[in-house]
């Protein structure tokens, strides 16, 4: 057997034989083992791992068969539901980039990883601990499947650690659930300081990760057990692919996968390919979001329009302290207060939008502006507002023609909220 593709990453580590390499070199390495991008006997090798589509994986004979099935079946062809290697070039990247981490699991959505990691750590009769700020499906996956599977969910204040004791008085926690910053408000929550609660009191510890993803946050550093993406966002960054991801920590990892496998959860290997190479870019991809994402909210902040800005990267935001000591950077994705009006001056400076889209997700190369109700997803705490909210993803568009068509949103707005 001749030698395969020579990649600098080919064991996963430096020169020294420990991988002291930066996160922008690991997203163009990593995930590209050489079994994957070469062939038996041939010298040289592809750049990337291809498209690998099974379902039926064939044997030599019986005995091969028997001891393939009785034996470890991860990152190894056994059947097609427990995936090939484009799936497991992706996952790897992802393991990468996460220090601390035993592996990954994809799954075919965001939402699909949050309910499979949940039901990895809970049983009937435990205790959850979901912050208010969390994302719609996730609150629905917690009351409408978690409460009748006999799991209590409590519902916490995003901002405040010290009152975590008072849920622990009422009873033993088993797990406590973080999204930081939030995808509608961006409460930003003191990761370190609640995962050392957790540790302290046996609780495990999952982390909704999306926004800052683990270039900006790498959440297993700052002791979170289990970090979960919607890659659907800003991993697959085309607006083409639902993808969901977990990674987590040795003890974690291997109740994930066998959860996973029991549910029948799996990813197209044309959909992981797709998201493989979306991660190529992410770095340069997610330096764009963030640098046109805080010219608007700057601009914003001057409208006399606009009440507040919510984006943790500004200074007068609350949290930003926080996000400041714990993040690298910041993403394309917060939200904003108009000053008074109602729902149709709302609606107003959305519908004529020339360079918004208005739909769901974000993390696309496109920009988005949603109307968002905050009030109606809090129980822990109150959402109150000068005016309604719209939450903007900005995309990769010329920042000066977003300028301008929030500019004439604005007065699209004023128009109606002042003949009202």
């Amino acid at each position: 057997m001749g030698p395969g593709p020579r990649h600098p990453e080919s064991d996963g580590r430096g020169m020294s034989g420990s991988d002291d390499r930066k996160p922008l070199t690991k997203l163009a390495q990593a995930g590209r083992k050489t079994e994957w991008t070469g062939m038996p006997g041939q010298p040289g090798g592809i750049v990337s791992p291809p498209v690998w589509r099974a379902s039926t994986i064939l044997y030599d004979d019986v005995a091969h068969l028997r001891k393939a099935a009785g034996s470890s079946t991860h990152e190894r062809l056994f059947y097609g539901r427990k995936g090939t290697p484009t799936a497991w070039s992706l996952a790897d990247a992802l393991t990468e980039m996460e220090p601390g981490a035993e592996g990954t699991m994809l799954f075919p959505s965001g939402v699909a990883a949050i309910a499979c990691a949940l039901m990895a750590v809970l049983r009937p009769g435990d205790r959850l601990l979901m912050v208010d700020s969390a994302y719609d499906p996730t609150r629905n996956f917690c009351e409408q499947m978690l409460r009748p599977y006999g799991v209590d969910t409590i519902y916490y204040d995003p901002t405040d650690v010290a009152a975590l004791d008072t849920h622990l008085a009422a009873g033993p926690i088993r797990a406590i659930f973080l999204e930081s910053p939030g995808s509608l408000t961006f409460e930003v929550q003191d990761i370190p300081a609640i995962t050392a609660w957790a540790r302290a009191n046996e609780v495990v510890t999952l982390a909704d990760n999306t926004w800052a993803t683990p270039l900006y946050f790498p959440a297993l550093s700052h002791g979170v057990d289990i970090s979960i993406l919607a890659c659907t966002k800003y991993i697959v960054g085309h607006s083409d692919v639902m993808m969901g991801s977990t990674t987590a920590t040795p003890e974690w990892f291997g109740k994930i996968r066998q959860t996973a496998y029991l549910f029948g959860q799996m990813t197209s290997p044309d959909d992981a390919w797709l998201a493989s190479r979306g991660l190529r870019t992410l770095g340069v991809r997610l330096k764009q979001h963030q640098d046109s994402a805080l010219a608007i909210a700057h601009w914003l902040q001057d409208q006399p329009d606009v009440a507040r800005v919510l984006h943790p990267a500004l200074p007068d935001c609350p949290g930003h302290a926080l996000w400041q000591r714990d993040f690298s950077g910041s993403t394309g994705l917060f939200s904003f207060i108009l000053k008074g009006g109602d729902e149709a001056a709302r609606a107003a400076l959305i519908d004529g939008l020339a360079h918004f889209g208005i739909g769901y997700s974000w993390g696309g190369f496109e920009s988005l502006a949603l109307p968002i109700d905050p009030a109606r997803y809090r129980s822990a705490t109150r959402w109150e507002a000068e005016g309604p909210a719209v939450r903007l993803h900005i995309g990769l568009e010329d920042t000066a023609d977003l300028i301008a068509d929030l500019d004439a949103g604005l007065a699209r707005f004023r128009a109606v909220r002042d003949t009202a």
